[in-house]
């Protein structure tokens, strides 16, 4: 029987939202009550030694977003005007746009369907293929670990440490995500390249309402990322600079919801990964959908339960078949059918080399993201999702793939 059209009067479930509790309510209330409201108050100290404890590395410098944090990253490595950084063509924007920031030239690498990741093949052929030709190496690569899945890093840092080209991880949609098998066993992601980023936007596994945070273990390199990320002042109480810095540092009222978050990971992790078992369980029995691929030496944190409808030929996520783009219609068609039903879902990213942006920029091959963007549909995911309501998606979704969307 088709599942009914959602009153105005039902609850929606929204893709992804925070669940705060624990301490929130009451370190927020200690920053009013002593005035700590700013970049100066105990919570931003705090906040960075204890995300820095928890996914393993010595330093952590908080600031005001992802896009910060991968900006700062690129300053810190002088990465700048006319060199070319290496960076997932299938991701968000903001992966993409430091890079510009600095002047940077983004070279889009298409993905592998076993991560959704970079393809590492593309990078070691690209890299070996400028020292062939005597040409620059890129300035640094990007390895962004899409939708909470480690990406295939360890072939990237062989070839990368080989021709000297340092990595920056943008492990903004990963945090909790680890490597269980290869060289970096027991590793979380983001504490494998020279810099790894995170960020705490409303939407993600832990929220400070919006901020980031560069992890590293190189000192030298937490210093700079700090004085970059505070108007690159120098000591002392004259106002005096010595280079173009920027007002990124987090304030203590987002560092203080973040302390709090930051005690809940753990639980919020289990949480979302309850939710992907139960998704994975009702996909096993549903012929035309594919549950997210997943590598056997991965523990994905699952920020985004990312499923594939199995629409054959060149809209097979796995598809490297030249030609025109994959056609997204089934995907959309579910996407509509969710709505209609009062459920938030929606497509994986568009690959860059698609927006109006980056359609001129650099790229090495892209059959695969357009395979994956057409294909991929992202469901409600939350760590506070109810099993009522996930029954709710689940039978709208198995509805639309009976039927609905043929």
């Amino acid at each position: 029987m088709p599942s009914r059209i959602v009153s105005s009067s039902e609850e929606r479930i929204p893709l992804a939202e925070p669940t705060i509790g624990g301490n929130a309510a009451r370190y927020l209330l200690e920053c009013l009550q002593t005035n700590f409201v700013s970049s100066v108050g105990p919570f931003v100290g705090r906040f960075e030694r204890e995300f820095a404890d928890a996914v393993g590395v010595r330093f952590a410098v908080a600031c005001g977003s992802g896009t910060a944090a991968i900006h700062l990253a690129l300053l810190a490595l002088d990465v700048g005007p006319g060199q070319d950084v290496l960076v997932a063509d299938l991701t968000f924007v903001a992966s993409a746009n430091p890079i510009a920031y600095v002047g940077g030239t983004p070279v889009l690498v298409d993905s592998e369907p076993r991560t959704l990741g970079l393809d590492p093949a593309l990078v070691v052929e690209e890299l070996e293929r400028r020292a062939q030709r005597g040409q620059p190496q890129p300035a640094a690569i990007e390895v962004v670990h899409l939708v909470g899945h480690p990406a295939d890093i360890e072939p990237i840092m062989v070839v990368a440490e080989r021709f000297g080209v340092p990595v920056v991880e943008d492990a903004s949609e990963a945090l909790g995500a680890t490597y269980t098998g290869g060289a970096y066993a027991g590793r979380s992601v983001g504490t494998i390249g020279r810099l790894g980023c995170f960020s705490f936007n409303g939407n993600k596994i832990i929220t400070t309402g919006g901020g980031g945070m560069v992890v590293t273990d190189d000192e030298g390199l937490a210093r700079r990322i700090r004085h970059l990320s505070t108007q690159a002042r120098l000591p002392g109480l004259a106002y005096d600079h010595d280079e173009v810095g920027f007002n990124y540092r987090l304030s203590n009222i987002a560092a203080a919801l973040g302390t709090a978050q930051l005690e809940q990971l753990p639980s919020l992790l289990a949480a979302r990964r309850r939710v992907a078992a139960r998704y994975d369980a009702a996909i096993a029995d549903l012929a035309g959908l594919l549950p997210p691929a997943r590598a056997p030496w991965a523990d994905p944190s699952f920020w985004l339960y990312t499923a594939s409808l199995e629409t054959g030929g060149r809209g097979s996520p796995g598809s490297t078949t030249p030609g025109p783009p994959p056609d997204p219609g089934p995907r959309d068609r579910l996407l509509a059918h969710l709505a209609e039903r009062g459920i938030e879902a929606r497509p994986i990213w568009t690959p860059l080399h698609r927006t109006r942006l980056y359609a001129d920029a650099p790229r090495l091959g892209g059959a695969v993201a357009e395979a994956i963007f057409a294909a991929g549909v992202c469901l409600p995911s939350s760590s506070s999702l109810q099993p009522e309501a996930q029954d709710r998606v689940i039978a709208a979704v198995t509805d639309a793939v009976a039927g609905a969307i043929a």
